[in-house]
């Protein structure tokens, strides 16, 4: 029987929001000046945010654990965690093994030193002795595939570059536990292929890893085990596909409930290929033509589509008024959207006026909705997947 590698007891982790001593150093720092000069304090903006709660998992030498859930669930904090990157508010972690992270872009690494010298201090952070890292030298070079620009400083690889010999450290120096975060979508598709390979042979090696993305085919493929993260907490334990399954069915919807105004409930999910948004209304008076629009944005916020019914060139608007309480009801046929969080903001109103305006007020996961698989994301430009016909003669 395997033993356990990992334990985790009672592990939450309070962040502060809007308060200097929260963040990193330097925003710290930036907060504190900003308050010193207008001559108060900030804790009146105080706001407690649980990134973690009371999480509690056991892990067994060689198993293979997929991390999965939205973004701002806390998979990327309870990496952090085990990293020993941060500290925990509240519980402890036990590793009884060195542990190789990958979490972000330049962990580990230091910008002044080129990429010979970082694969040297990286192998001893992991407390490898220098002969071990020479045993290993010419494969996670060989991996990289960087090999030219060995004795340039990191600082000034490309993000891919960086991940490329990043990725080659953790997963070839002998560490019993590797970690790696989706930090993996900055490579090419070629690299990605590559790095999965790997880390299936590492995982046939008998070493324990822990693997967060949002690519389920390849959580499924390479892992046994599956925790599924939600608002901090896990929400979920156990056979892979088991996690994989609700989470999915999960993340197809979201709602909101307003307990006044015209407003009443709004609703998305994913039906298949297509998008589907409901509102529940209920007005003081009788409308002229129940209105929603809506705008739909990626994660930073930009624009991507919107509509309302009277840019619908086929809309027949009937005749006398609608009923003071309804349902509006939105299908967005085959958008052919890449995988990621989406938010919709939402207006609503008739011909008389504007009853409801809410900015990202609702959010929808798009799993899957097209035959491009999420390994293939780097190669797209832009987040919709355009009906294209390519000739050659």
């Amino acid at each position: 029987m395997s033993e356990t590698i990992i334990k985790a007891e009672n592990i939450s982790k309070l962040y502060k929001l809007g308060v200097a001593g929260s963040g990193s150093l330097y925003q710290s720092l930036g907060m504190g000046l900003k308050s010193l000069l207008k001559g108060r304090t900030n804790s009146a903006s105080q706001k407690d945010f649980w990134a973690l709660k009371d999480i509690n998992f056991e892990i067994k030498e060689g198993e293979v654990v997929g991390i999965v859930g939205r973004n701002g669930a806390g998979k990327s904090t309870l990496l952090k965690v085990m990293s020993r990157i941060t500290k925990p508010s509240t519980g402890k972690i036990e590793l009884m093994g060195r542990i190789a992270s990958l979490l972000e872009v330049g962990t580990g690494f230091h910008p002044e030193l080129t990429g010979r010298e970082n694969i040297f201090l990286n192998g001893s952070i992991l407390g490898m002795s220098r002969v071990e890292i020479r045993q290993k030298f010419d494969e996670i070079v060989d991996f990289s595939g960087i090999a030219e620009f060995l004795d340039t400083p990191v600082k000034r690889y490309s993000s891919g570059m960086y991940v490329r010999l990043a990725f080659a450290v953790a997963a070839h120096l002998e560490s019993e536990i590797l970690v790696i975060d989706e930090v993996l979508a900055v490579g090419d598709m070629e690299f990605q292929k590559k790095c999965l390979g790997k880390m299936n042979n590492v995982a046939k090696s008998g070493r324990t890893v822990l693997f967060v993305s949002h690519n389920m085919g390849a959580v499924k493929t390479l892992c046994n085990k599956g925790f599924y993260l939600k608002n901090g907490t896990i929400l979920m334990q156990g056979h892979i596909d088991d996690v994989v399954d609700l989470y999915l069915e999960q993340s197809r919807v979201s709602e909101k409930i307003y307990e006044s105004g015209a407003v009443s409930k709004i609703l998305t999910y994913q039906d298949g290929a297509n998008i589907i948004l409901e509102l529940d209304y209920n007005c003081e008076q009788e409308l002229k033509l129940p209105n929603l629009g809506f705008v739909l944005n990626d994660r930073d916020g930009n624009p991507i589509m919107g509509l309302n019914p009277m840019m619908q060139p086929n809309l027949t608007e009937k005749k006398g008024l609608y009923p003071k309480k309804g349902k509006v009801r939105l299908n967005i046929s085959s958008p052919k959207l890449l995988d990621g969080v989406y938010t919709f903001s939402i207006w609503f109103g008739d011909k008389s006026g504007n009853f409801f305006w809410e900015n990202d007020c609702v959010s929808i996961e798009i799993i899957a909705m097209t035959d491009i698989i999420q390994m293939y994301r780097p190669a797209q430009v832009g987040y919709v997947v355009p009906d294209c016909n390519f000739e050659f003669s």
